[in-house]
């Protein structure tokens, strides 16, 4: 599972790499070429990703991708980019008709975070300029992230996120579209909008409700609870734990497993999908009520969650 783009025969007559030529092969070392060809299809900008780092094993058709943000481990608007690309270049390049794609793993090089969630900072700016577009586009790009994952970019592929911290707020709900979700135990999950007179706005709702009823989803969402992964896996949003420091490892066992069955997984989870019947404008509109909302704060609501930002950047800072 290396890194791509560096050290990789591409398709030139001369078959030279940057560094130094390489060796002709012969017959017998076909799937060889077969296999440089398929990694030099990757496209270049799909591993020069600011904030993400992209790998493929074309052995067993993964693309790992681990968050690695340049400051507070939360969706800024530059991670969100990011995203927006990662999503445009797999589907342009990967798949049935392109670079062979069965499972897509989302984690995180973040120490202890996977990611705290929404950008609270910019939230607040938002906030005090009683700016509700600047809210809702922000939702909006969120939302479509979202939904595109949910539908696994419309290749027949199964989704996996890697859970080796915490997954707080807009973190957890990424993590809600993924078709499966391994956690560490020492893993958390929380969503704490309502300490600051929020609520989630980026599908929390409507995937909680839809996975765990309306009932349970209003406990979680209204409690400022912070839940272990233990938990988690009890209600059946975590599929599989492992232990601490063997999260890495868990996941590609799970993807070993999951080989055989890989066709009934797949369509399994669309068929679930299908009885969702879960819409982007479903997503958008709750996220517009999440910024008519917003725009109710009062004065102590932004302090909290101004102090929410400080201690996030403390901790970003200390890893």
């Amino acid at each position: 599972m290396d890194r791509l783009g560096t050290g990789l025969a591409r398709e030139s007559g001369d078959m030279e790499r940057a560094d130094h030529p390489v060796m002709p092969l012969g017959d017998e070392d076909e799937h060889l070429v077969s296999e440089s060809k398929l990694h030099a299809s990757v496209p270049d900008e799909l591993l020069a990703l600011r904030e993400l780092d992209v790998l493929y094993d074309g052995e067993q058709q993964v693309l790992w991708t681990f968050m690695r943000p340049e400051g507070r481990p939360s969706f800024t608007p530059s991670m969100l980019a990011d995203f927006e690309a990662w999503q445009r270049l797999i589907e342009a390049n990967f798949g049935p008709d392109g670079v062979p794609l069965r499972y897509l793993v989302l984690g995180s090089r973040a120490p202890g975070v996977f990611c705290f969630g929404g950008d609270l900072k910019l939230f607040k700016g938002l906030i005090e300029r009683r700016d509700r577009q600047g809210l809702v586009r922000y939702g909006h790009r969120c939302c479509e992230i979202l939904h595109r994952n949910i539908n696994t970019l419309d290749i027949p592929m199964l989704t996996v996120g890697l859970v080796e911290g915490a997954a707080l707020g807009g973190g957890f709900e990424a993590l809600l579209s993924f078709d499966y979700i391994i956690a560490e135990r020492g893993a958390t999950f929380g969503l704490p909008e309502i300490m600051f007179g929020l609520f989630p706005g980026m599908g929390a709702h409507a995937l909680l409700s839809r996975k765990l009823g309306s009932a349970m989803a209003d406990r979680l969402i209204v409690s400022n609870e912070t839940y272990t992964a233990e938990q988690m896996y009890d209600m059946g949003i975590v599929h599989q734990l492992a232990e601490n420091g063997e999260g890495l490892e868990t996941c590609r066992e799970f993807i070993r497993k999951s080989e055989r069955r890989h066709a009934g997984l797949v369509h399994a989870r669309k068929a679930m999908k299908v009885s969702w019947n879960l819409e982007l404008e479903e997503l958008n509109r709750i996220t517009e009520l999440w910024a008519e909302a917003a725009l109710q704060l009062r004065e102590q609501d932004l302090k909290v969650m101004s102090r929410l930002v400080a201690a996030q950047g403390r901790l970003a800072k200390a890893a």
